[in-house]
């Protein structure tokens, strides 16, 4: 089966071709560096010929309110728009658990409309909604830094490894529409500023991190809901300790 993977060349989509490509299916690559372009269309209808399911891992290259926007919004109509030219058959897109809880900041705006745009489109489709994945801790430290302070909320989360997001997304993309959305999250529910504070004892970082339930999470306030999932998510295997022994 032919699967076009959008942001093929990226953390998660890298990772997603050659999953695929090892249970035995033709998986493309399309990203700018390879000659597809979904803001200018650039590449997609050559890229989609032929393809059964598309999944989309790609991700905005500027979180500024406006350009996050129009990076969706415009990426999601020319994608959906040329899958449907081609015939495509699932639409799978990774967005974030709590993207619908978290409408205060415009990175998560922008990821509703995605969601809307897919929902109402004529392509079968399934949106997976992801914990923070481990591999994002360094920027969220770097978030709440102020000089030797890092300010974060102690909110639980429940972070999800990037080889884990990459099994369950090839898992999806070789299984049936389910027209809604699945969660993925991690093993492991701790508190975000009690992680981060591990994470920069053991790299290292000299750091200290202050628990304030008033610090904003990339400009939105957090509470135990905020970036946790329902009560039936699909959960990786890959814990804190065993992701960062294997870096």
């Amino acid at each position: 089966m032919k699967i076009v993977v959008i942001g093929g060349t990226g953390l998660i989509g890298s990772k997603l071709v050659k999953q695929l490509i090892a249970r035995g299916h033709e998986a493309v690559a399309a990203s700018p560096n390879t000659g597809v372009n979904t803001l200018t269309g650039e590449g997609l209808a050559d890229a989609l010929q032929g393809a059964e399911v598309v999944v989309d891992v790609a991700n905005s290259p500027s979180f500024e309110d406006k350009a996050v926007m129009d990076f969706f919004e415009t990426s999601g109509r020319n994608l959906l728009a040329a899958e449907a030219a081609a015939g495509v058959r699932h639409h799978v897109a990774l967005s974030v658990v709590g993207t619908e809880r978290l409408q205060g900041s415009g990175y998560f705006r922008a990821k509703l409309a995605q969601e809307k745009l897919i929902q109402a489109a004529r392509v079968p489709y399934t949106i997976v909604h992801a914990t923070q994945f481990l591999e994002f801790l360094g920027g969220i430290a770097q978030s709440g830094t102020e000089g030797q302070t890092v300010r974060l909320s102690p909110a639980l989360v429940q972070p999800i490894a990037s080889d884990d997001v990459a099994a369950a997304m090839a898992d999806v993309a070789l299984g049936a529409p389910v027209n809604g959305t699945v969660e993925i999250a991690g093993p492991e529910r701790v508190g975000l500023a009690a992680l981060v504070a591990r994470y920069l004892k053991a790299t290292g970082d000299p750091r200290t991190v202050v628990a304030d339930a008033k610090a904003p999470y990339f400009g939105v306030e957090l509470d135990d809901r905020s970036l946790t999932p329902g009560d039936h998510p699909r959960l990786g295997t890959i814990g804190f300790d065993a992701w960062l022994a294997a870096r």
